[in-house]
């Protein structure tokens, strides 16, 4: 059977081509945001799943928890995912059409995981380091993990630069055993 990520790729790569003709990326966006978290939705995730729920009432159930929401193309686009059985891939489709939208904006997304917690302006001039690293710009997400005990780890695509206390201790512990 085949990866969902390749299944969800080409109706991904479609919904973002038409936003880009149509010069609607955020309102894409918004509409593959508000339609991952309806598909989430345990009632919703159930009658997906759910064999005796007819497609013209699964349709109905999320065009109609959407309401305006959606626009005529965005309604078309559940009414397509629903003929081919693929609502249930909505959240990978999303993922991979915010993917692409920053890709197409030059954005690079990096997550910030440090020990403790950062306060803006260290968030700001670090972030600034990374834009001047990439020559673009980014857009950081920040957590705090205690784990690491000291320090921070960043990530960016399939990068990672780890310089905390638990890594060093990591490495270190990795070097003895051998």
């Amino acid at each position: 059977m085949a990866e969902t990520i390749t299944i969800a790729r080409p109706y991904a790569e479609a919904a973002f081509k038409l936003a880009r003709e149509k010069n609607q990326l955020e309102a894409w966006s918004k509409m593959m945001g508000l339609l991952d978290l309806v598909v989430r939705d345990a009632s919703v995730a159930r009658c997906i799943r759910d064999p005796n729920v007819s497609a013209e009432q699964l349709q109905g159930l999320i065009l109609g928890v959407c309401g305006e929401q959606l626009d005529g193309a965005g309604r078309n686009f559940v009414q397509v995912l629903q003929h081919n059985n693929r609502l249930s891939l909505l959240p990978e489709i999303r993922a991979m059409f915010d993917a692409l939208r920053l890709e197409h904006e030059g954005v690079l997304e990096a997550e910030i995981h440090s020990a403790f917690a950062m306060d803006d302006a260290q968030v700001a001039q670090l972030v600034k380091k990374l834009e001047n690293k990439y020559q673009r710009k980014v857009r950081a997400q920040v957590s705090v993990d205690a784990k690491l005990i000291g320090g921070i780890k960043i990530v960016v695509g399939d990068k990672v630069v780890d310089a905390t206390v638990r890594g060093r201790l990591d490495a270190m512990s990795a070097a003895l055993i051998r």
